[in-house]
């Protein structure tokens, strides 16, 4: 019960921030990107100021302990390394992102907007997902094997 509350805590204070700052409307985030013409650095703000508030409370609050506020323990990943896999879902990620100017948080924040694109965009990317998932471990069997 305990996880649920602390989700659901963290979901509103970050959906709340997400519709606040405006970060859920795909022409500030395309805008962003567009370096070259009509930039708007709006985001960059949005990201120096949730870093200015995570990055102190992560260190007095979060690196000291051992488990989570929900008591399960932390698990640090231990693959630091930058490879092919990792290159090509951040590339694949980025050309869905830039087509649309639409990022998975932002897209699950505007739910509330009844914007059919939307919808469409979160039930696409979560077939991608699955798609790439089912991928991954046909990949993993056939390696393994």
């Amino acid at each position: 019960m305990l996880n649920a509350i602390i989700a659901l805590i963290s979901g509103i204070l970050f959906g709340t921030g997400m519709i606040v700052s405006n970060m859920v409307d795909p022409t500030k985030v395309i805008n962003f990107l567009d370096i070259t013409g009509h930039w708007d650095p709006s985001l960059a703000v949005v990201i120096i100021g949730a870093l200015a508030v995570f990055t102190p409370c992560y260190h007095l609050f979060i690196k000291q302990r051992r488990h989570a506020i929900n008591g399960k323990e932390f698990n640090w990943t231990k693959n630091t390394k930058v490879d092919g896999k990792l290159l090509l879902g951040a590339t694949i990620f980025g050309i869905g992102w830039g087509l649309v100017g639409i990022c998975p948080g932002p897209s699950i924040s505007s739910i509330g907007n009844g914007s059919i694109s939307t919808y469409l965009f979160i039930a696409s990317m979560l077939c991608g997902m699955a798609i790439a998932n089912l991928n991954i471990n046909i990949f993993n069997k056939k390696c393994s094997s």
